[in-house]
């Protein structure tokens, strides 16, 4: 199988910021390197998404008995729910190289040209953040995708030709954090459309379990359990807080990692039992301390934790607002009963009764 030695450019957020916390789903230098040995190499020893490797596995099959190339494939879901590695997989499984960029990297026409021009019959072209791709780009592709042809324009102005360029047959693998941004008629293109959920704790142990195998790391199901609850569903993260859990037991505890081994090394990377870590915290305690719980606009929560109001969004509100603890309402941002459970502390009785309405008595 043919794989870019440069790895895929993923497209996401740069910022350091948003990738410097063991508990972010984007991938960072050392994740790219360590999850290609992590990465199951095929549908069997795929965990989780039931229902998606179901029926992934029904396409391809059907299309290796046609003797056919697989329909267009699109993966939409959070970073680091594996859909990269699923595409990697579909190529596995079609016994078919795979070519791997990004929307971002891709903000010209000619650039796409190039890339389909070269590809071969039946190779699977892995297309990451697919949403971020340029327009006249994405106008090509639809030809591309439907009728397995390009027109490349040669020359400008009232002289320019537009030359037909016929395309082998192949598989383009589109992965998106923003489905809803893909145009209706290039997500229309696609044969099979899947989305990928957050993973069950249960899952997550599993992953944990077999990364901790392939790494020669000890630990066992308590230990795997107390990672896997603090990994936000997300195998990925659950695959780095299992990283630094190993570093700790390998100078604290001779390398064995159980319940309170992980517990203790997680407490030094403050990553807690629910798996947020400082920022999500911090802007918890804000709310909580400074604001009474709430309502208070995004700017002024972002100025009293220190961080851009982009971060405060992006990077802790989502996970929040999933687990519960915060709510988007038209006045602003609203703790809700469990965010004050979780920090241990008690809501003022105006607070109360002022959030009975939102979140019941």
């Amino acid at each position: 199988m043919n794989w870019d030695e440069t790895g895929p450019d993923t497209g996401e957020l740069t910022d350091e910021r948003f990738h410097d916390r063991l508990v972010d789903g984007g991938a960072d230098g050392e994740d790219t390197a360590v999850e290609a040995a992590l990465r199951p190499k095929d549908l069997g020893e795929f965990i989780g998404q039931e229902k998606v490797r179901e029926q992934l596995d029904l396409v391809l099959k059907a299309a290796l008995a046609r003797g056919a190339t697989a329909d267009h494939v699109l993966l939409s879901g959070a970073p680091g729910l594996g859909k990269t590695t699923l595409s990697m997989i579909i190529a596995a499984e079609m016994n078919a190289p795979i070519r791997i960029t990004s929307g971002p990297a891709i903000q010209h026409a000619g650039d796409l040209a190039a890339i389909l021009s070269s590809l071969q019959e039946g190779e699977v072209l892995f297309l990451d953040e697919i949403h971020r791709m340029s327009r006249p780009a994405e106008e090509m592709l639809y030809m591309a995708m439907e009728d397995f042809r390009v027109d490349v324009i040669v020359g400008k102005g009232p002289g320019a030709t537009a030359i037909p360029l016929e395309l082998p047959p192949f598989t383009l693998v589109g992965a998106t954090t923003r489905a809803g941004l893909l145009p209706p008629p290039l997500r229309d293109r696609f044969g099979f459309t899947a989305h990928m959920e957050f993973y069950a704790p249960t899952e997550l142990e599993r992953v944990v379990h077999r990364s901790a195998g392939l790494l020669d790391v000890a630990i066992d199901t308590d230990g795997a359990a107390e990672i896997a609850g603090r990994s936000r569903g997300t195998p990925r993260i659950a695959n780095r807080l299992l990283r630094r859990v190993r570093d700790y037991a390998q100078v604290k505890a001779e390398g064995r990692i159980d319940r309170e081994i992980a517990a203790a090394a997680l407490r030094v990377y403050e990553v807690d039992e629910r798996g947020l870590d400082r920022l999500d915290r911090g802007v918890l305690e804000a709310l909580l301390k400074l604001f009474g719980g709430g309502p208070v606009g995004l700017s002024t929560l972002a100025v009293a934790v220190g961080e851009e109001r982009e971060t405060v969004e992006e990077v802790a509100e989502p996970f929040l607002v999933r687990e519960g603890l915060l709510a988007r309402t038209p006045r602003g941002r609203v703790a809700t009963p469990a965010a004050w459970a979780h920090l241990g502390l008690v809501p003022p009785q105006h607070t109360a009764k002022g959030q009975q309405g939102l979140f019941g008595a």
